[in-house]
């Protein structure tokens, strides 16, 4: 169980999306809308792993589920399609156009709602069934993971003609993870243009980039943001994980703002930008440097 437990904590640093939908008077409640960035955790959920692909001879998959708070909770499992824009926020579809690769139209998942009492933990498995006739290429689908608020009868207050009754409303918690199912030979390029300086929240520095994307499946990595003053040392004066640029767009542009080390201040030199696969010692997927005057 530790070590479940450690898994899913790591998961906080990972890309699942948390969910708070507007408050909502119980028990009906409409789907969470999803929102960019985020983290395995929402409420009192902790997810694992944040991302989930299916390609070659893998078929199946496992999701963890565990319920960090102090009452039990029920969560209620169900596919939403999404699409990225430019500046990476994803945005529901509610009607898909027919062309688009869906992985929930290839996937089958089981149990679809869990009841977890505090400290439990639940298993979601995953299976993907592609029909003979599937055309090459990459699907995705986000899984939803929402909490299900208790009902609650409404409270009356005051007396004869003045009485009323009180609805309290509730938030309404959920992850989304992304499930991409490749099928045949798909392939990917990156790049990296574009980069410069600019003024970040507060006044902070930050640094932009574009990745471009081209090729027939998605991007996943993580970006640092390199600083050298002239004839000195390299320093990561920032950093962001898990950014991926789905097949949707052919570019997301990226903000990171810069944090340098103490001592380190970014002015004349060099700044470099690299863009690597999201795991240890990953791949490297592009890079680009920009002069600093």
């Amino acid at each position: 169980m530790r070590s479940r437990l450690g898994a899913l904590a790591l998961a906080l640093s990972l890309g699942a999306s948390p969910v708070l939908a507007a408050p909502q008077a119980p028990p009906a409640a409409e789907p969470a809308k999803p929102a960019l960035p985020g983290s395995g955790g929402a409420g009192d959920l902790l997810v694992a792993p944040t991302r989930v692909v299916l390609e070659g001879t893998k078929r199946g998959a496992e999701l963890t589920l565990l319920n960090v708070g102090s009452k039990p909770a029920t969560y209620r499992i169900s596919f939403l399609e999404m699409e990225m824009t430019p500046e990476g926020e994803l945005k529901e579809l509610p009607s898909p156009p027919a062309e688009k690769k869906l992985a929930s139209k290839l996937i089958r998942y089981a149990p679809r709602e869990v009841l977890l009492e505090p400290g439990v933990s639940q298993t979601i498995r995953l299976q993907v069934r592609k029909p003979a006739d599937l055309a090459t290429g990459e699907y995705r689908s986000h899984l939803l993971l929402r909490a299900v608020p208790a009902a609650e009868e409404p409270k009356p207050e005051g007396e004869g003609e003045e009485r009323t009754f009180q609805i309290r409303l509730i938030p309404v918690f959920g992850v989304t993870i992304p499930v991409i199912v490749r099928h045949g030979p798909v392939s990917t390029q990156a790049s990296l243009s574009g980069l410069e300086l600019v003024d970040g929240p507060e006044g902070s520095a930050a640094a932009r980039v574009t990745i471009g994307r081209t090729g027939s499946s998605s991007l996943y990595g993580n970006l640092t943001v390199r600083y050298a003053p002239p004839g000195g040392t390299e320093t990561v004066v920032g950093e962001v994980n898990g950014v991926g640029v789905y097949t949707e767009i052919p570019e997301r542009r990226l903000t990171v703002p810069l944090r340098p080390p103490p001592g380190v201040k970014v002015g004349a030199g060099t700044l470099r930008a690299v863009y690597r696969e999201a795991e240890e010692d990953g791949k490297l997927l592009a890079e680009t440097t920009r002069e600093l005057r």
